[in-house]
């Protein structure tokens, strides 16, 4: 059984990432979506909200489960016996960073392996931060995220 890590913040989930998580679910028999939980940062959406809406987009992947994790990514895979973290790239700033954590990681633990896939056309521009940019300024998000996220930016950002 081959099995794989896809972590993120997903704060939310948007197309690009069901995207990837689709693609990584055909390549693996089981693919474990990490939601990270460490407050780093400050987060539109709380880690309940964050782990509901990936779990309600990532639904009709019967080969995927959704786990909150912090700590580092590696230690999470570790923790599940599983070889393989599953990226998505977008742009080359994203293959710069990725790169450096896929080394960052090999350095920490050589026998896990960074699988990158290529974001398609369509989401290639796509990314959480402009999900929120383009809703909080009352845009159209329909096409961007899964309906749940829709709901939920228009709730967060109402009046």
């Amino acid at each position: 059984m081959t099995e794989a890590i896809y972590p993120a913040t997903f704060d939310p989930i948007t197309n690009g990432h069901v995207e990837i998580a689709e693609r990584a679910a055909q390549l693996f028999t089981r693919l474990v979506v990490g939601v990270y939980d460490k407050p780093l940062k400050n987060w539109l959406f709380s880690i309940e909200d964050r782990l509901e809406m990936t779990r309600q987009a990532l639904a009709h992947l019967a080969n995927v489960q959704v786990d909150r994790y912090g700590g580092l990514t590696v230690d999470f895979a570790k923790e599940r016996n599983i070889n393989y973290i599953v990226r998505g790239l977008r742009t080359l700033s994203d293959f710069e960073w990725e790169l450096q954590l896929a080394q960052a990681n090999q350095g920490l633990v050589p026998d896990i392996e960074t699988v990158c896939l290529l974001a398609s056309q369509k989401n290639s521009f796509l990314s959480s931060s402009l999900l929120k940019e383009i809703a909080v300024n009352d845009g159209k998000i329909d096409h961007l995220a899964p309906p749940i996220v829709v709901a939920a930016l228009h709730k967060k950002f109402a009046g």
